[in-house]
C-alpha cells in the first residue's frame, strides 16, 4: 500500500514537473503578451505626454488636461466594455475556427461602438464647460479644459472603429501586426505633441490645444491603417451586409454578455472618475499630484493589462476548442503569473518614487509632498489591480463569466470606497493624503472575495453555438 502510495506521488510530481515545462503554454502566451504589453505602453505613454508635456508649461495646464482627459477615460470604459465583450465571443469562435461568425460579432461591435463615439463627440463639442465644471470649480481649469475637449472629441469619430478592430486582429492571429498599427499611431503622437505643443518646425505654438490636435491626427491615421488592413486577403473582413443586418442569435449573446461588463467598467471606471472629482475640489496641488501618480501607475500597469488581454484570448480558445481541463490549468498558472508582476510592480515604483518627485520640477513643494505619499500609497494599489485585472477581466470574461465583476465592483466602489472618500473629504474635512488612501481600497477589498469566486469553476464554459445563421 506504501509503494503504491509513493508511485502515485512520484507520478503527480512528474506530472507538474511536465506542466511547468510547457513550452505549449508560453509559447502562445508570449505571443500574445509581448505585443499586448507594447501596445499599452505606448497607449500609457501618450496619455502621459499630453499631460507632461503640457505641464511643462504651467501647472493649470497639467492640472486641465489631466481632468479633461478624464472624459477620454470614461469614453474608454464603454470601449473597453465593447471589446471585452467582442473578446469574450470572438476568441471561442476562433478557437472553434468559426471566421463568419467572428465577422458577424465585428459588425455588431462596430454599431455599439459608432453610437457610442457619437454621443461623446457631440458632448464635447457643445458643452465643454459643462462637463470640466463636473471635475473642477476653477474657472481657468475649465477654460483650459475645454479647449481641449472641443479638437480631441473629433477623434472619438475615429477611435470607436480603430478599438474594435483591433481588438479582431488580436483575436485572430494577428496581435503583432494590431501592434504594429498601434504602436505606429501612438508615435505619431507623441511627435506630433512635442510639434503642436511648443510650435515646432514653423507651426504655431498651440499649447493645450496642440495636444489635442495630436491626438487627433494620431487617431486618424490609425483609422486607415485599419481600412487598409481590412483589404488583406487573409483578414477578417468588415461586411457590410452584416453591419445593415446581424445574427439575432449571436446579437442576444453580445448583449448578454457585453451588458454586465459595460455595467461593470461604468460603476468600476465612474467611481474611479469620481476619485478625481473628489480630489478636483481639494485644490490644484492635490489635482497636479494626482495626474503624476495616475501616469505612472498606468504606465506600471501596461504589464498587468497585457496578461489580462493576452489571458482572455488565450483561455477563451482554449475553451472554444473544447480544452476545459487545459483552460483551468492555464488559469491556475496565470493567477501565479499575476501575483508575481503585481509585487514585482510594485517593489519598482517604490525603487523610483524619489526621482519621480524630484523630476517635477514644475510643481508647487506641496504638490511634490502630496506625490510622494501618493506614490506610496500606488505600490500597494499595484498588486491587487494586476490580480483583479487578471482574473475577473481576463479569466472569467473568457469563460463567460460577466456579472459577478459587475457586482464585485458595484459593492466596491460605490456602496464603500467612494462613499467613505467623499465623507472624509466633504463631512470631516480630512487631509488630502488620508482620503487618496481610503481612495486606493478597492482592489484590495476586493481580492479575498475574487479568489473565492475563481475556485468555484464556475467561469470554465464554452459559450459557442453550432447554428449563428438566425
Amino acid at each position: 500500500m506504501y509503494g503504491i502510495k509513493q508511485k502515485k506521488e512520484k507520478e503527480m510530481k512528474n506530472q507538474r514537473r511536465i506542466k511547468k515545462k510547457d513550452p505549449e503554454f508560453y509559447r502562445k502566451f508570449l505571443a500574445l503578451l509581448i505585443p499586448m504589453i507594447v501596445q499599452n505602453l505606448m497607449n500609457a505613454l501618450v496619455s502621459a505626454s499630453d499631460a507632461l508635456m503640457v505641464g511643462m508649461l504651467d501647472q493649470n495646464s497639467l492640472s486641465a488636461v489631466s481632468l479633461a482627459t478624464q472624459i477620454s477615460f470614461v469614453l474608454n470604459l464603454f470601449y473597453a466594455a465593447i471589446t471585452i465583450g467582442t473578446t469574450v465571443m470572438a476568441a471561442q469562435y476562433w478557437g472553434k475556427k468559426d471566421k463568419v461568425s467572428v465577422e458577424k460579432i465585428m459588425a455588431l461591435a462596430f454599431r455599439l461602438a459608432l453610437l457610442i463615439s457619437a454621443i461623446f463627440f457631440l458632448a464635447c463639442f457643445f458643452a465643454p464647460q459643462f462637463l470640466m465644471r463636473i471635475f473642477t470649480g476653477e474657472e481657468e481649469l475649465v477654460r483650459l479644459g475645454s479647449r481641449y475637449l472641443k479638437i480631441a472629441g473629433w477623434s472619438y469619430l475615429f477611435s470607436g472603429i480603430s478599438q474594435v478592430y483591433l481588438c479582431i486582429m488580436k483575436n485572430t492571429g494577428r496581435t503583432a501586426r494590431s501592434t504594429v498599427y498601434g504602436t505606429s499611431a501612438t508615435v505619431l503622437n507623441l511627435i506630433l505633441n512635442a510639434v503642436f505643443i511648443y510650435g515646432l518646425f514653423g507651426v504655431p505654438k498651440m499649447a493645450v490645444a496642440g495636444a489635442a490636435v495630436a491626438t487627433l491626427l494620431a487617431r486618424i491615421v490609425e483609422f486607415v491603417l485599419c481600412i487598409l488592413e481590412n483589404w488583406r486577403t487573409d483578414a477578417v473582413k468588415i461586411r457590410l451586409d452584416f453591419l445593415t443586418s446581424s445574427s439575432e442569435i449571436l446579437g442576444k449573446d453580445f448583449a448578454c454578455y457585453t451588458t454586465p461588463i459595460l455595467a461593470n467598467e461604468l460603476a468600476w471606471g465612474c467611481g474611479f472618475t469620481m476619485f478625481s472629482v473628489i480630489l478636483g475640489h481639494m485644490g490644484s496641488d492635490a489635482v497636479a499630484a494626482n495626474s503624476i501618480a495616475n501616469i505612472t501607475k498606468n504606465i506600471l500597469l501596461c504589464v498587468a493589462f497585457g496578461i489580462s488581454g493576452g489571458t482572455g484570448i488565450l483561455i477563451g480558445n482554449e475553451l472554444g476548442s473544447g480544452n476545459t481541463e487545459k483552460a483551468k490549468e492555464y488559469g491556475d498558472r496565470l493567477c501565479h503569473l499575476a501575483l508575481a508582476t503585481g509585487i514585482i510592480s510594485g517593489l519598482i515604483l517604490l525603487a523610483v518614487s524619489p526621482v519621480i518627485v524630484r523630476s517635477c520640477t514644475t510643481l508647487s513643494d506641496t504638490a511634490k509632498s502630496y506625490l510622494q505619499s501618493m506614490l506610496l500609497i500606488c505600490a500597494y494599489y499595484l498588486t491587487g489591480k494586476t490580480m483583479n485585472a487578471t482574473v475577473v477581466g481576463g479569466i472569467f470574461c473568457a469563460g463567460g463569466d460577466t456579472k459577478f465583476g459587475m457586482i464585485c465592483d458595484t459593492i466596491t466602489m460605490w456602496i464603500i470606497v467612494v462613499p467613505l472618500g467623499a465623507l472624509a473629504a466633504f463631512v470631516f474635512h480630512a487631509p488630502v493624503m488620508v482620503v487618496y488612501f481610503l481612495l486606493n481600497l478597492d482592489e484590495m477589498i476586493k481580492l479575498p472575495a475574487v479568489y473565492r469566486h475563481y475556485k468555484k469553476y464556475q467561469w470554465v464554459n464554452n459559450i459557442t453555438r453550432e447554428d449563428t445563421e438566425q
